[in-house]
């Protein structure tokens, strides 16, 4: 079946390699760098897995992160574009970062040489698992064979809805990227306190602290369920993902107790995937993130 549009993300979205080659989704690496050593681009020269080990092995050496170029974003555009088919760009929220400047230059030095060229460059709004689920909306909306116009409608109107509710190992790789103040992650350094954080409309907010790993993922999953509760969604209205880091153990016992628990909850969700978070987002929450993404999905009764 022929697309109705292409699909690209910057590599913000985190979705497994094979899945991104499965669903026919384009994406466009990040790249990360440790000390003095080059960049690397994510997945391409260097591997989640790979990235972790060197975090968790370096305690104390905080890796570096940089955008895709407007380059990088034209010669994933370009193939497309030459063949007819319009493309929808997905790009990291721009309160963390200049990826969507870089597809927005990308589209518009294409439009000069080609004037018809149809490009939507969306600001998600949201990043990691969460953009990650967003990504996949966009494949629902393609293949029920949905028009380029109405999918970029749809996704415009459901991305307000995405949340993420999660907690890290320690505020010091917050602290580093400039993510939270200093004054908290001083405290936090001296009583091991973590935060619990939500994501939404782009930006990051303090949701809670809690001393211990339990406490911190059990007020992510209360958060969770707050927000369902406000929302009245029910389970076919929603995609929710789990997300982790280096420990993947921990990051599949938590989907499973989280899928109990919102099913004793009353929310009778069939599954949750989980996905691993990329070095895009992991050099600012360290090598311990864990947390949920939700979002509205696209096509639903």
């Amino acid at each position: 079946m022929s697309e109705t549009f292409h699909i690209i993300s910057d590599s913000s979205c985190d979705l497994p390699v094979e899945m991104a080659e499965e669903k026919n989704i384009t994406v466009v690496p990040f790249y990360v760098a440790f000390e003095d050593e080059k960049y690397q681009r994510e997945h391409a020269e260097i591997g989640i897995r790979d990235f972790y080990q060197q975090m968790v092995d370096k305690k104390g050496v905080y890796p570096k992160s940089s955008m895709p170029s407007t380059q990088d974003f034209a010669d994933a555009f370009l193939p497309y574009v030459e063949s007819g088919v319009p493309v929808v760009c997905i790009c990291i929220t721009t309160k963390f970062s200049g990826s969507l400047q870089s597809a927005m230059n990308a589209k518009n030095m294409i439009l000069e040489e080609y004037p018809n060229a149809k490009i939507a460059v969306i600001d998600s709004t949201i990043n990691t698992v969460l953009q990650g689920i967003y990504t996949l909306e966009a494949v629902s909306l393609r293949d029920a064979g949905t028009g380029f116009e109405d999918a970029v409608a749809r996704l415009e109107q459901i991305k307000s809805t995405g949340r993420i509710f999660f907690t890290v190992g320690d505020m010091e790789y917050l602290k580093h990227g400039g993510r939270i103040g200093k004054v908290a992650a001083v405290a936090g350094s001296v009583l091991g306190i973590r935060p619990v954080i939500t994501l939404k409309s782009g930006e990051i907010f303090p949701s809670g602290i809690g001393r211990g790993r339990k406490k911190t993922v059990e007020k992510s999953l209360e958060l969770l369920k707050d927000y369902l509760k406000e929302t009245g969604f029910t389970p076919d209205q929603v995609s929710i993902c789990v997300g982790y880091g280096y420990d993947i153990e921990e990051g599949l016992a938590f989907r499973d107790h989280a899928v109990e628990s919102l099913r004793a909850f009353g929310f009778a969700v069939k599954e949750i995937p989980a996905y691993q978070i990329g070095a895009a987002i992991g050099v600012h929450t360290g090598p311990y993130p864990l947390g949920f993404g939700i979002i509205e999905k696209a096509i639903h009764a």
